[in-house]
């Protein structure tokens, strides 16, 4: 296959996809070549895919740079970082890997719901400061089962949440575009409905401009005081600036998040707060996953590259 010139966007593949890109493809790194506009004008019309990934994505401007490209390839769910009008207008599909995250997405956000709840990190911090042998015991975290998990957007990851905090005795309630009627859970039909019934308001909604600052000061306050924010969706949902208000004042709990407004930086009111949980968007960073993302973007690329249907496109005018 290596008749086919593949662009690679991002530097930080894993090594297994980068080994199996090597060994089907020909491909150069973008990094290589982004300002060496001679190579553009000369290779440019030979690129035939972009890899890429949810965070980095591809812009218009980069597409409209090589007029033979026919396929852009996302190593992740997500594709709100894809310029989509601009692929669609060119008639270049565009595919992800869905489904195969799902459990690790849903495991993480479940992980940190218990994290935040429990107090874990912050514990874990406490004694290894020394102050459980100073300050004696550390104060008590918040019971989870019994209470309600609300989940915006009830999409294949919203629905592995949901089914993991039933396991933990949780009530649930979901917002969605429209409400599911394969689910047995309690609909609401804004997030303002949503937050007034939620102990915990887990974030699984695509990103997006539709989508940006959804989670906003109006929804943090329905979330009120003794309830906590968990986001393992895309940083640009979360509104931050009204994020760190609500934790200053006290507004709400606290908050548990895996995905941040502008990454890698990260708010320093975020770092210094006890009350919130930070990791470094890594939900579906297990070794399994990553791999499972791996052969599905390649297995996607040699389908097209045979000229068989890919295996997971994205559909231009519908997100979950």
């Amino acid at each position: 296959m290596s008749e086919i010139m593949l662009l690679v966007v991002p530097d930080n593949l894993p090594p297994y996809l980068l080994h199996q890109v090597n060994n089907y493809f020909n491909a150069v790194s973008l990094s290589d070549v982004i300002n060496d506009e001679q190579w553009f004008k000369q290779q440019g019309r030979k690129v035939s895919a972009i890899l890429t990934n949810g965070i980095v994505g591809a812009s218009g401007d980069l597409i409209n740079r090589m007029p033979g490209l026919k396929i852009i390839a996302s190593n992740g769910v997500g594709y709100d970082a894809i310029d989509l009008v601009t692929a669609q207008q060119r008639n270049i599909v565009v595919t992800n890997t869905p489904e195969v995250l799902n459990d690790c997405v849903a495991d993480h956000a479940m992980a940190l719901l218990l994290d935040i709840s429990r107090r874990l990190s912050e514990s874990d911090r406490y004694l290894r400061s020394g102050k459980w042998l100073t300050q004696g015991k550390f104060p008590a975290g918040k019971k989870v089962s019994g209470k309600a998990c609300a989940i915006a957007g009830l999409g294949n990851i919203g629905r592995a949440v949901a089914r993991r905090a039933e396991a933990f005795g949780m009530q649930i309630h979901y917002f969605n575009r429209t409400a599911r009627q394969d689910v047995p859970y309690t609909f609401h039909a804004d997030l303002v409905s949503l937050a007034q019934a939620a102990d915990y308001l887990v974030v699984t909604l695509p990103g997006g401009a539709a989508t940006r600052h959804l989670i906003n000061r109006q929804v943090l306050d329905a979330l009120g005081p003794d309830g906590y924010v968990i986001n393992v969706s895309r940083g640009t949902l979360l509104d931050e600036s009204a994020l760190v208000s609500a934790l200053l004042d006290n507004r709400i709990a606290g908050a548990a998040l895996d995905v941040f407004e502008h990454e890698p930086q990260v708010r320093d009111e975020l770092i210094a707060a006890e009350n919130v949980v930070l990791t470094p968007h890594i939900a579906s960073a297990t070794q399994e996953t990553s791999k499972a993302m791996a052969d599905l973007v390649i297995e996607n690329l040699l389908a097209f590259s045979r000229g068989q249907p890919v295996l997971t496109p994205v559909n231009f005018f519908v997100q979950e």
